[in-house]
């Protein structure tokens, strides 16, 4: 299958006061995997006339502000209602296809992606006309899960380090959405549910 894995850098955590800073996506097709550094990428950072933020957010997105304050040409920077349309100018470049209402929908992925980018993402112009997610949503956390020992899903250091990679988190929306893809390649050859024999269950025969 094909998804995209998505994430962002945000001002803080609430979407209707704090604003999107960075995005990134990349495109990922389970069935023919490229190396990571050629899979195809999009990543924008976004000017707003004012910023409102944490100051825990503002100190870890630091290197951002940094780059948004550069009087330099920047062909990475958009503002907000620029980010879908060219979101959805790269998905359509990249063999997504509009649907019958001319909305590009996608399959995405990403960590806390339903709960936490999507909040963001629902804020853009354009949202649900020019891009929409579909209602499945990758979560690596899910793979990642110790279910006789967790008491709530592992974080992405977490994940990252059962998955034997560093356990270092970029918080950098490239990097990390580049990490998200690393973290569910293990799964495409020998998926969950063929991994765990079932007990007592009919298994389904595979499809066409």
């Amino acid at each position: 299958m094909r998804y995209v894995s998505l994430d962002l850098e945000t001002s803080g955590s609430n979407p209707a006061r704090h604003q999107i800073l960075e995005l990134a996506a990349v495109v990922e097709e389970s069935r023919h995997p490229l190396p990571l550094a050629q899979l195809p990428a999009f990543r924008r950072v976004v000017r707003h006339p004012e910023y409102a933020g944490t100051a825990g957010a503002i100190a870890l997105n630091a290197r951002l502000f940094e780059e948004l304050a550069q009087k330099e040409p920047n062909p990475e920077l958009c503002t907000p209602a620029e980010l879908l349309p060219q979101l959805r100018e790269f998905l359509l470049r990249h063999g997504f296809r509009p649907d019958k209402h001319d909305c590009v929908s996608v399959t995405m992925a990403g960590k806390n992606i339903a709960v936490f980018d999507l909040c963001f993402l629902k804020e853009l112009p354009g949202w649900g006309t020019l891009v929409r997610a579909e209602p499945a949503m990758l979560d690596p956390a899910v793979f990642y899960l110790n279910w006789r020992k967790d008491s709530r899903l592992p974080s992405m250091s977490i994940c990252k380090a059962r998955a034997g990679l560093e356990r270092e988190v970029a918080h950098e929306a490239l990097a990390d959405a580049l990490d998200v893809v690393r973290l569910l390649r293990p799964f495409y050859e020998l998926p969950v549910y063929k991994q765990v024999p079932a007990i007592g269950i009919p298994e389904a025969p595979e499809e066409a």
